[in-house]
């Protein structure tokens, strides 16, 4: 049965869960179409999420990579078009890293960006039938999230693997993540935790269905 590598993130910064964990949790092991996700949480620092991440492309060979990832203050689930071979960390990562203006990619003729291979276009359309709000957004931050994105691309491009349909998914906060927020700065947006998880679930059948 072909697989669909699912991926959230661990908590990070002042966060104390991480919606994208929660979603990615709930539908481990679920069969659509003729296609098991198997999901996986990336560690919020650039050297140990590749790792993990080359480690479950390698060992799952899947045929299709969701890469979900929190955008705490957007106001809804967005999908993500480029990544670009930049870090520019704003806050610290979980290994209290930051870094200024580095490459995401160091290999010789890494190229500046890589475009998301998901089928944008039919997700954001399910998104729009299933009252989910949802958009495509054209940056993906500079943090470990475009990381991840860039680099499971350009992982999949080497192995000669481009035509595996890959992106990532960013989810608004959850209650939790939006009743952290500390007092000095303002409410964020949220969605209930159950919404996220049906938005991410509604990509995994478009995509499950694209796979066909």
């Amino acid at each position: 049965m072909p697989t669909l590598l699912l991926t959230g993130f661990e908590p990070f910064h002042t966060h104390p869960v991480n919606p994208s964990a929660e979603a990615a949790r709930t539908l481990d092991g679920l069969e659509v179409g003729g296609v098991r996700v198997q999901s996986a949480l990336l560690p919020v620092e650039p050297g140990a999420a590749a790792g993990t991440l080359f480690g479950l492309l390698m060992r799952h060979q899947p045929g299709a990579v969701l890469l979900t990832g929190l955008a705490a203050g957007r106001p809804q689930v967005t999908l993500e078009r480029v990544a670009v071979n930049v870090m520019d960390f704003r806050i610290p990562d979980n290994a209290g890293q930051t870094y200024r203006d580095a490459p995401a990619c160091a290999d010789a003729g890494a190229p500046a960006a890589l475009l998301s291979t998901l089928p944008l276009r039919p997700i954001l359309a399910a998104w729009r039938g299933a009252n989910i709000p949802g958009d495509i957004s054209n940056t993906a931050g500079l943090y470990v999230c475009n990381f991840v994105m860039y680099h499971a691309l350009h992982h999949l491009t080497q192995e000669g693997r481009a035509h595996v349909p890959c992106g990532f998914l960013h989810v608004p906060a959850n209650p939790e993540v939006a009743l952290a927020v500390p007092e000095d700065r303002p409410a964020l947006s949220y969605l209930p935790q159950s919404e996220i998880t049906r938005a991410v679930r509604v990509a995994v059948e478009v995509l499950a269905g694209s796979l066909k």
